[in-house]
């Protein structure tokens, strides 16, 4: 499917995203193995999230959607650490590289046998990352040439291992830390930087002892965890696009409501307050752990920067879109450290190389950089997705920014992977 995007001199009015991708995965799987029923609220409408459902579903966990004073909620009956079942068939994780990761460290607890593959993305995106960890604790994993999907997993008695994780990656430690929870004795990870900690803070909220000290952190074997209902913050990687729109457009002035503002993840509004963003909060609160707010957005001018380090880490998510905004900054925008990118649903470093050139922008990359010289102008393209919904949503709002007319986004249904309701929102926002 193809989306034909025209320039916007406004954006403008309130913006709810879908629940946070993230924190939907860890729910779902959480409120699986947990006793009881756990509601959760605003459980993320992206196909990825419903990949996880489909596969917790496979292992006997019942899980219904309803409505409850106008919100709609998903309603999880958990069977406890010890109640998942065998699946009959093997576990499709669709597109989603965080179902694959995650819950094979709850499936190499099990005492059954699991084959879990995805699609043709997923099948050539690296899963040794997790297979090395999990083989320390006494797990035994097939994978096709060692470290693709599909992965047949030999489910058995688990021991706790301190790991020193050479990847800063939230899905390899939340790995370890879900294996870890059926393991004998306690489970160490020590990341190189520190990554978000959803997994940590939504374990300690439904019950498991564990502990974080900086970059490390401690779980105890053999816990329990027990169900209460749970809300998920809007996602702030799928805000992140609304807000780079509202900032580049020449009149910007938008409200995002009911945002995730968890401290491993808002590097995203630190780094663009420090190139100059004009973004208020307006309002913040918790919710089972995790701070949510209320955020305004104007039009500003960019000065641009360098990202590097620990912070690409928390930005991996984002650097596409702040890629886009790199070219239209004053300063330009070097992104060091982001190697990453290129095991992800594409080989994002190229496809976004490919797509600025093609909409008239110069960039210079390596294996684990990208150049982005400031003051450019965006012209109106034909520019594939390939596959991938952070591309298909940067650069549709990298198409409101074209000087010289519209644009088409090819394969703009990749969008739908975590925001099925994207160009719907768009067009709300545009004029």
């Amino acid at each position: 499917m193809n989306e034909r995007i025209s320039p916007a001199r406004v954006i403008k009015g309130v913006v709810n995203v879908p629940g946070d991708k993230s924190i939907s995965h860890r729910y779902a799987m959480l409120a699986g193995i947990a006793e009881g029923e756990t509601s959760i609220y605003n459980y993320s409408t992206g196909a990825d999230c419903q990949s996880t459902l489909a596969c917790m579903a496979k292992l006997g966990v019942e899980h219904r959607f309803a409505e409850e004073e106008g919100r709609r909620v998903l309603k999880v009956q958990g069977v406890g650490t010890h109640g998942l079942k065998e699946a009959s068939t093997s576990l499709d994780a669709g597109n989603s590289g965080s179902t694959m990761r995650m819950l094979t460290g709850i499936l190499a607890a099990q005492p059954f046998q699991t084959v879990i593959t995805g699609d043709e993305s997923l099948v050539q995106r690296p899963m040794r990352r997790v297979i090395t960890p999990l083989a320390q604790m006494d797990a035994h994993i097939d994978a096709r040439e060692g470290q693709f999907a599909p992965l047949t997993i030999y489910g058995g008695p688990l021991h706790g291992i301190e790991y020193h994780s050479p990847v800063a990656s939230a899905q390899v430690k939340s790995c370890v830390l879900l294996a870890g929870l059926f393991a004998e004795g306690q489970t160490v990870v020590h990341e190189p930087v520190r990554t978000r900690d959803h997994t940590e803070i939504a374990l300690a909220e439904l019950g498991a002892e564990i502990l974080v000290t900086g970059r490390t952190v401690r779980i105890e074997g053999g816990g329990r965890l027990v169900g209460k209902p749970l809300f998920v913050p809007g996602d702030l990687s799928s805000a992140a696009f609304f807000i780079v729109a509202a900032l580049m457009a020449p009149e910007g002035d938008l409200t995002i409501s009911n945002i995730g503002l968890n401290p491993t993840r808002a590097a995203l509004l630190d780094v663009l307050r420090g190139m100059g963003a004009n973004i208020k909060l307006l309002h913040i609160e918790q919710a089972n752990g995790e701070l949510v707010g209320t955020l305004q957005v104007k039009t500003s001018n960019i000065a641009g920067g360098t990202i590097e380090g620990a912070t690409t880490a928390s930005l991996i998510d984002e650097i596409p879109i702040l890629a886009v905004l790199g070219a239209v900054s004053r300063d330009g925008l070097i992104v060091r450290d982001c190697g990453e990118l290129r095991i992800k649903e594409t080989d994002r470093i190229a496809t976004i190389s490919a797509n600025l050139e093609r909409m008239g922008v110069s960039v210079k990359t390596t294996e684990d950089t990208m150049e982005i010289p400031g003051r450019q102008k965006l012209h109106g393209a034909v520019l594939p997705s390939g596959g991938d919904h952070r591309i298909a949503m940067a650069f549709s709002v990298a198409a409101l920014a074209a000087t010289d007319g519209p644009s088409t986004i090819e394969g703009s249904e990749a969008a739908s992977v975590s925001f099925p309701e994207f160009f719907e929102t768009l067009s709300q926002i545009t004029s």
